[in-house]
């Protein structure tokens, strides 16, 4: 992933740089607003950490890198006294703030990395999935997806998603055929569909994935209550791993929008009902 940051201190920008080239992240540094426009026309960035200093208001520089780069770049605000909401109010992705520690500055840009990601992943309409038993099709989704994002930065609304992955559906393919795999897919498709909510919105984004989309909690709690409901529910089904079939490995992972922040994670292992493992 390449990063840019814009910022005057030289000092931070340079310590900042060092961390996340620690990391293994290209960096590009630039102390100068206008020197780093004429860069983002001329380069392509996945990620961009600025502080607008000596600018009051960040939002007319975020605007112009996303007229620029794109309006779904990742975005970090560099200050010492906005708070995250405050920050993902004005259309940024997360704020560091200064000084930068290490584990902070490592931290967001795996958020910026994962949330790109998974960004590109929904977008990649070279096979979609048709809509069926309450499920979405992943064109659709994603255009959900994508306004819940949208409206974070716009209206401060908060959003998050929880992917269910069938992690080993590969090796399930490989060792026991096509038929094995896509029967543990479909048998963890068809519970999801018995444990969704009517306001929940679910959508396919993989052959071995499916994707729930949060919107607006009413609690600090909520989502974090709605991934341990789905992975106990998951924990609880039998007969997903076909015959012969030593297991299935499941992962349930809550994402925050639009920073990218994986705040819960669920690793299920279901053992061949018939055998008794």
């Amino acid at each position: 992933m390449k990063i840019l940051v814009i910022d005057r201190d030289e000092v931070s920008a340079q310590m900042l740089g060092s961390r996340l080239e620690d990391e293994g992240y290209e960096v590009v540094r630039e102390s100068v607003k206008n020197e780093a426009v004429a860069r983002m026309k001329k380069e392509t960035f996945e990620a961009v950490f600025f502080d607008p200093a000596p600018l009051t208001d960040a939002r007319p520089l975020m605007l112009e890198i996303r007229r620029i780069l794109s309006a779904y770049t990742y975005l970090v605000l560099l200050s010492q006294n906005t708070a995250r909401e405050d920050a993902v109010k004005i259309g940024c992705n997360d704020v560091l703030q200064k000084p930068i520690g290490d584990a902070d500055a490592k931290e967001k840009a795996h958020n910026a990395e994962r949330m790109s990601s998974l960004i590109r992943w929904m977008g990649d309409d070279s096979e979609d999935f048709p809509s069926a038993g309450g499920v979405i099709s992943k064109s659709a989704f994603n255009q959900i997806f994508r306004s819940a994002i949208d409206r974070s930065g716009r209206y401060g609304e908060r959003a998050y998603v929880v992917i269910i992955t069938v992690e080993n559906y590969d090796d399930l393919k490989i060792d026991f055929g096509a038929y094995a795999a896509d029967y543990a897919v479909s048998k963890m498709a068809f519970h999801l569909a018995q444990m969704r909510r009517q306001s929940d919105i679910i959508g396919q984004t993989g052959k071995n994935q499916y994707t729930l989309l949060l919107q607006r909690p009413l609690t600090d709690t909520e989502q974090i209550e709605a991934a341990s409901r789905f992975a106990a529910g998951l924990e609880e089904l039998d007969e997903i791993a076909p015959p012969k079939c030593k297991s299935v490995q499941i992962s349930v992972r809550l994402v925050n929008l639009p920073s990218g922040q994986l705040e819960a994670e669920h690793l299920l292992v279901k053992k061949e009902y018939e055998s008794g493992e």
